[in-house]
């Protein structure tokens, strides 16, 4: 055998390096026929929309790789199973957020207008009109009284605990205190804050401020472990060159580090506000309940959108003689929404905060 024919034998027995692949649209082609073999079966059986979007991403999960694994090969089969497993637990994410959210908007939205924000539970007479005018500024009070306390506690902690106290017991014990604050019930914040204040004011008290204290228990661990982890990204080398500068440690922190980590920071607080925004517990204990617009604090009682929609459910009052829900029902789906969109604007709020101050990512 001369050379040539050599060659020839071995091209002719050589495995081929490109496998042959489905169609791009491959994935159209099964997700349609598993609609339809699920909707026959649907038809057939009598199971509803949600048993007909379950077997079709069983059926779609099974024959997606089954087809690939006889036209490509194991490992394109397996990596469309991984991908189709992930898509449906994305789905199962998914599916319940936007129910919910189409279904306060659904039920909230009809309530929603001008005398629904602008006017409050206090009636000069039968006539008047009501609205949540005074459990929405109470929310926003109470909320950016609690905001004030936990953030400046929380920052320096976190400060603390990665700039000075690194490897001290102090430090040990800040952290294992913020760790069992972490995971504390809402209702022993509330617990917390009303035998603080019946200690101080007598047992009949109900403050505002009261309130923002109990949040703020809940909120300052947050706080203290998303700064905490922020600060830790911040890289070394900047430290070091601000001390080779001449630039003493609290001003490094102040002009270097913080400002390098203030978007993640920023995030934290967002996130901490938006779990302490909707408790009720605590604030039910010490905040209190009233009908008329409380714009102190640290005077009486003041009510929030959450202890609002917990008594209008509690206590929806009496259905009208034509048929349908209750008016406390409908007022507390217009509270839910208008709370959803508070919790969505901080969101938003924190999002811009953190592009305009972060600092810039080019060379």
């Amino acid at each position: 055998m001369n050379a040539i024919d050599l060659v020839e034998a071995t091209a002719h027995d050589s495995v081929p390096m490109v496998h042959p692949r489905l169609p791009r649209y491959a994935p159209a082609i099964v997700g349609v026929l598993a609609a339809a073999v699920s909707g026959l079966a649907t038809v057939l059986l009598g199971w509803g929309p949600v048993a007909w979007a379950i077997v079709a991403g069983l059926v779609y999960v099974v024959a997606m790789p089954l087809w690939s694994l006889v036209i490509e090969n194991r490992r394109a089969a397996v990596d469309r199973l991984m991908t189709s497993v992930i898509w449906g637990a994305f789905a199962i994410a998914v599916v319940p957020l936007v129910s919910l959210i189409w279904t306060v908007i659904a039920r909230g939205a009809p309530r929603i207008d001008g005398t629904f924000l602008t006017f409050s539970f206090f009636r000069t007479d039968l006539s008047q009109p009501i609205g949540i005018y005074h459990a929405l500024i109470g929310t926003l009070l109470i909320t950016l009284f609690a905001a004030l306390i936990s953030i400046p506690v929380g920052v320096f902690t976190a400060i603390y605990l990665i700039e000075y106290g690194k490897g001290s017991r102090l430090a040990s014990a800040i952290t294992f205190l913020v760790d069992v604050m972490t995971g504390i019930p809402s209702i022993v914040a509330g617990l917390f804050a009303f035998a603080l204040f019946t200690l101080i004011f007598g047992p009949a008290v109900r403050l505002g401020f009261g309130g923002s204290v109990a949040l703020a228990l809940l909120m300052i661990p947050v706080v203290v472990r998303s700064t905490e982890e922020m600060l830790r990204l911040v890289p070394d080398e900047l430290r070091e060159a601000s001390y080779a500068l001449g630039v003493p440690k609290w001003r490094t922190i102040a002009k270097v580090v913080l400002p390098t980590a203030l978007g993640g920071i920023v995030t934290g607080v967002t996130l901490a506000t938006a779990r302490v925004v909707g408790e009720t517990a605590p604030l039910l204990l010490i905040a209190g309940l009233t009908t008329r617009t409380n714009w102190n604090v640290f005077s009486e009682r003041m009510t929030t959108l959450p202890v609002l929609i917990y008594t209008q459910v509690s206590n929806p009052g009496i259905p009208p003689p034509g048929g349908g829900p209750a008016p406390g029902i409908a007022i507390a789906w217009g509270a839910a929404l208008v709370l959803i969109v508070i919790v969505m604007a901080l969101n938003l709020i924190a999002r811009i905060i953190g592009k305009i101050f972060a600092p810039p990512s080019g060379r």
